[in-house]
This record gives structure tokens, sequence and C-alpha cells, in this order.
């Protein structure tokens, strides 16, 4: 292991804990409450500041701010965090606001995430792993999402909104409620359109799994009588099948409004 390379003009404070193998390029500013892993690069002009963690093996473009205060109008100045977790590509001009006392005090992202251009994640936010933004998309505050999301260009998520497991948002789509692990949300305000197929098939499930799931996504958002009923018929004729009830129970622990279904032309990507 080596000791970290700081470009002469980068800016770091007394009191910064910096990784073995650190990569500071030219004009970046870190404050004196950051901590960042072992090999991870800051090409130039990045800006961390707040009480920030960041894990190893992050790649940070330029014009990246990390950890600034959350733009809530009950923050006082708090000292709450930014954690980061570890191997993320993290592009030009992204930013990520550490949390407010008037939640959990800390935002989080997990490991092997890419965030595109101009993404945000607010304060409060949860974001789990493998997860993708492309350009633009934006995480209102206390957002949480599941490991293997994907957000398309331009998407923009509601506070206290929870994605689910391996959910695609289309790009230009406003969330606005919970979105059921694997489905695909599309549309200003919107709705379910079908499954991810292709995210559960890039994922390793299996053709069977599929249409399991398929299977009980129809009856969940298109069988007979009220949602509830239909919600506890598929927990029964599905019970031990850990795919369908990964949503079941993600509807369950719900406390907000549920995207809902809609039928269109086509349907979700053959599986």
């Amino acid at each position: 292991m080596s000791e970290a390379s700081i470009d002469s003009s980068a800016r770091v404070a007394a009191g910064t804990q910096i990784g073995s193998d650190v990569v500071i390029g030219p004009f970046c500013t870190i404050g004196p409450h950051v901590s960042i892993g072992d090999g991870c690069v800051l090409v130039s002009h990045v800006n961390i500041a707040g009480h920030t963690t960041i894990g190893p093996r992050n790649k940070i473009q330029p014009f990246v701010s990390l950890g600034t205060p959350p733009q809530s109008v009950s923050y006082r100045g708090e000292p709450t965090k930014l954690v980061i977790g570890a191997d993320n590509d993290i592009r030009e001009h992204v930013t990520m606001n550490t949390g407010t006392v008037a939640d959990r005090g800390i935002t989080r992202v997990g490991d092997g995430c890419i965030f595109m251009v101009n993404s945000h994640v607010a304060h409060d936010c949860t974001v789990g792993n493998k997860v993708t933004f492309a350009n633009n998309a934006v995480l209102g505050g206390h957002v949480t999402v599941g490991d293997n999301v994907v957000f398309g260009g331009g998407v923009a998520v509601r506070q206290f909104v929870r994605i689910g497991e391996g959910a695609m948002l289309v790009g230009l789509s406003g969330i606005r409620a919970d979105i059921i692990p694997y489905g695909m949300a599309h549309g200003p305000l919107a709705n379910l359109v079908g499954l991810n197929v292709v995210g559960m098939r890039r994922g390793g499930l299996s053709k069977a799994d599929i249409h399991r799931v398929r299977d009980a996504y129809q009856a969940l958002f298109f069988g007979a009588g009220e949602f509830r009923a239909r919600l506890e018929q598929v927990a029964a004729d599905f019970a031990g099948e850990a795919l369908i009830m990964k949503i079941v129970d993600f509807i369950r622990a719900g406390k907000r409004p549920l995207t809902m279904a809609i039928k269109r032309g086509g349907t979700d990507d053959d599986a």
C-alpha cells in the first residue's frame, strides 16, 4: 500500500481521514469531518463536506459535491451524515446531501452503484447496491431504493417513496408512490406498466420464476375483488415462493400509497 497522492492545488482540511492509495486531483476541497477509503480517486474539482464517510475504491468525477447540507427548511446545522459504500462510479455534477434530525440523520448509499451526470440523492435517502441512476435522475428526501434498481434519464422521485428491488423506472417518469419489487413504472405521473423482465433475466432468474412472478402480478393487479383481498389471495396461492412473497411483504409494509398497474397495448418483454 502507498500513501495518498494529493495534488498541490487541492485543499484538504486538518482532521480529514484519508486511506492508502487515494488520489486527490487538482482543485478538490475536502472538509475536516470527511473519511475517504482506500483506493478512491477524486479526479478533480470535487467538493466533499460535512460528516461524510466514503468507502473504498470509489471513483468521483469533476464537479461532484458530496455531504453538503440537506435542502430542507427544517435543517438547523446539526452534524448529520452521508455514508457511501464501496466501488461506486460517481460522474460529473452529482450531488448527495447529509441527513436531517427529523428522520434518521443519515443518507446512505450502497456498493457498486453508478450515478450518471447531474443525478441527485437528497437527505435521509437509503440507496441499495448496484443501483443505476441515468443522467438527471433525482430523489426527493427520505426515499428508500432497493438493490439493482434502474432509473432512466430524468426520473424524479417524490419524497418518502419506496422503490422495490429490481424495479425499472422509465426515463422522464414522475414517481409519486411506492413501486413494487421488479415493477416497471412509466409516465409523467407514473403507473406500473409491467415487470422488469430484462432486469430479472439479467439477475439470473429462470424463465419459470419469471412466469410465476408474472402470474402473481396479473392476479394481484387485474384479478377480481378488492385489492387487499387479492393481495391475501396471492399470498395464499403463492405461499413459500420467495420472489412473490417479497412483493407481498413489500406491499404489506407500506404506509403510503402504492403505484398501481394499468393495462397497455402490449405486455412487458417476453420471458
